[in-house]
């Protein structure tokens, strides 16, 4: 899976990852306003309304981007009618031909592993037949359980041809908290890395493994260690833009090849129609608002690379 992520990031010219992480006030009114005249104000109605909100944004984009993560928190928070939401949303971009990263930061005991990574990465059985449930390309995990806990998704990406990325260091605020304590003199961060490196080793595919690391851009220092660390390993950035990442930033995240990152925006391109520079655009025309925050991202990462 590895290697098609690269092939439409060249194909593209754009390391880029839209991040669908939709929220009710992300959507402009008049969407709102018909899935709610449709659904009422109800659990339906939103879902409705974060379905057409997301597949303007898809129509309007799809052509210039490698991959998309919804985030599934955005949509569970809605229930099992904002979980129909996530699966119209998976299915519309795979239809598209878009990379799909789901992004549930799954991680667990075996047992409950093995049932994440069935239902997100591979199939899950019924009888005498099987079943690919969500069917996304990629999925995020948590490591904190260790071996046995991500096991069971480098096992369903090497059954299925999938993806996973594993979070490292990641771009909040408080990831130092634990992330970056000091472990026999060594941050733990870095120990991660090396456990993924090694997880990795299972599935690799080409230069990279299938199985990636979740790097902030907001902390460059860091990433330029971790690079040194998994050279094989993809990366997920997320944090550039509205969390405070800079093109700059993500320099390190890259190898010598300008591949290895692909680099995650949510509100700044789903909500672009929110600021300042694409407020020409207006609600009525969000989609072309994210359009332009695509093009103009790209032409910025592509400035420092």
């Amino acid at each position: 899976m590895i290697k098609r992520l690269m092939e439409q990031i060249d194909k593209t010219k754009a390391p880029i990852c839209v991040g669908l992480d939709p929220m009710l006030s992300y959507i402009p009114e008049h969407v709102t306003r018909k899935a709610f005249d449709e659904f009422g104000e109800t659990l339906a109605g939103a879902a409705e309304a974060i379905w057409q909100f997301n597949k303007e944004i898809i129509d309007c984009t799809w052509d210039l981007i490698p991959s998309v993560k919804p985030q599934i928190a955005m949509y569970e928070q809605f229930g099992i009618e904002g979980l129909k939401a996530y699966q119209k949303t998976v299915d519309y971009c795979r239809e598209k031909g878009l990379v799909v990263i789901g992004d549930a930061k799954r991680g667990d005991i075996g047992s409950t592993s093995a049932a994440y990574a069935a239902g997100h990465l591979g199939k899950v059985k019924v009888g005498k037949h099987s079943y690919a449930a969500f069917d996304t390309d990629f999925l995020t995990v948590n490591p904190y359980l260790g071996t046995d806990g991500v096991k069971p998704f480098v096992d369903a990406c090497k059954e299925n041809d999938k993806g996973i990325f594993v979070l490292v260091k990641t771009s909040n605020p408080s990831s130092g908290e634990f992330q970056d304590r000091l472990i026999d003199g060594r941050p733990l961060y870095e120990l991660v890395a090396e456990k993924v490196v090694e997880w990795g080793q299972e599935v690799m595919e080409g230069d990279y493994s299938n199985v990636g690391a979740v790097v902030g851009a907001t902390y460059p220092e860091m990433s330029r260690i971790l690079r040194k660390l998994m050279p094989h390993t993809y990366f997920l950035v997320p944090g550039y833009g509205a969390q405070g990442g800079t093109a700059e930033d993500l320099k390190y995240c890259f190898n010598e090849d300008g591949f290895g990152a692909v680099v995650n925006s949510s509100r700044g391109i789903i909500a672009a129609y929110k600021k300042d520079a694409y407020a020409k655009f207006g609600p009525e025309h969000f989609g072309d608002a994210s359009r332009q925050a695509v093009i103009d991202m790209a032409e910025d990462i592509r400035r420092v690379l």
